[in-house]
């Protein structure tokens, strides 16, 4: 998605690798990482301060985070009653009018072709006009809210707030960091994520990314475990099903035929997913990384729901907070 991540607590952590704050989120490290899908500015935001990123340490072979059971046997999120429906009922979906600094021709399967369109942000957007970015056909928003154990996007509270009073269906994203143990990112993102009734599930965003702090590239089998460690944390607080984004080469490495009771959110930006992620299925496509709208200073990730209009209704009834 873009960014990431991943402050003697604050020298300390600095010159270290895996340091925990135990401080309130106010005077906390800032993000120095980037991920394949969002690429940073030539330079940072103004207003932001961001540190030097720490020396990376060797690598450990992590304990095991959890006793849980093999990450197939993932209960089914339950779902909400049909008469949810009405309450999206009568949501208004705005037609798509991005522009693309780089399009790519998908053929007969265009993302074009699909109906609900949205974003996904993180600081690097800085001030955002999202009454003009709504317009553009922005439906959803998925916003950029922790990395790590102790990081936090300082622009998300703005974003998150400003989202809703566009009319946006927003939700949350975490960037997750090899180099902490899954319970210490599951309670960080919960510490800084509102439970909030209509918003979209949470997301983790799990890649490999050569610009992080972190270097180690865990086993499949450990990959998978951390993960499940943490999105069982996120199930049991918000109740709901955390959808997973990733890109190609890192489901390629970890996530075929895995977590097949969980939704996908597929960075796809050369092709349809069917021919990146053959036999996997999909609630969110992100189709590029070049994006150009009215109220963003800049690029912007583009990205489409798997569905028509009734689909996304329905969708929202099942999956909304």
């Amino acid at each position: 998605m873009r960014f990431s991540t991943i402050a003697t607590v604050f020298l300390a952590c600095i010159g270290a690798t895996g340091c925990t704050s135990s401080s309130g989120i106010d005077g906390l490290g800032l993000s120095n990482e980037t991920t394949s899908s969002i690429q940073r500015p030539a330079a940072p935001v103004a207003e932001v301060a961001t540190p030097p990123e720490p020396v990376p340490t060797a690598a450990v072979t992590p304990e095991p985070e959890s006793d849980s059971a093999p990450v197939e046997n993932a209960l089914v999120a339950t779902e909400r009653p049909v008469a949810a429906e009405a309450a999206y009922a009568n949501i208004v979906i705005n037609e798509r009018r991005f522009r693309d600094a780089k399009p790519i021709n998908f053929g007969k399967a265009s993302p074009k072709q699909l109906a609900v369109h949205g974003v996904d942000i993180s600081r690097w957007q800085g001030d955002i006009d999202w009454q003009k970015l709504r317009g553009q056909g922005a439906n959803f928003v998925y916003i950029k809210a922790t990395d790590g154990g102790d990081h936090l996007d300082p622009m998300f509270r703005q974003n998150w707030k400003n989202a809703e009073k566009a009319g946006l269906k927003r939700g949350a994203y975490h960037f997750f960091y090899w180099c902490r143990t899954a319970r210490e990112q599951a309670d960080w993102f919960i510490r800084n994520v509102p439970k909030v009734k209509g918003a979209l599930p949470p997301v983790i965003d799990v890649e490999w990314n050569h610009t992080s702090s972190c270097k180690k590239r865990p086993s499949r089998e450990n990959v998978l475990e951390k993960m499940q460690v943490f999105m069982d944390k996120l199930e049991a607080h918000y109740g709901q099903r955390p959808i997973i984004y990733t890109a190609p080469d890192f489901y390629a490495d970890n996530l075929k035929g895995a977590f097949k009771n969980h939704p996908f959110w597929l960075r796809s930006v050369a092709a349809h997913p069917s021919k990146v992620y053959p036999g996997r299925d999909w609630v969110f496509w992100q189709y590029s990384g070049s994006g150009l709208s009215h109220g963003v200073e800049g690029r912007i990730d583009l990205n489409v729901f798997h569905g028509d209009e009734n689909a996304w209704r329905k969708w929202l009834a099942r999956s909304a907070g």
